[in-house]
């Protein structure tokens, strides 16, 4: 069995609704989750601001 590198550990604070802040590892600033345009259909969710989602931020990350 081989020994853990690496263990992320991150912050969630949920603000409202589908709104979270994530303060991740490196950083005292925090991300903005949330929801916008098909997603908050799909959801039934009216959001009063568009954020990106997490799918968006697993999108990118996998694209880099």
């Amino acid at each position: 069995m081989s020994n853990v590198v690496y263990r992320s550990c991150s912050r969630i604070i949920r603000e409202k609704g589908p709104f979270r802040l994530a303060q991740l590892p490196v950083t005292d600033e925090f991300v903005e989750f949330g929801v916008h345009s098909a997603i908050a259909e799909h959801y039934g969710v009216n959001p009063d601001r568009d954020v990106a989602t997490t799918l968006d931020y697993i999108v990118a990350a996998t694209g880099g």
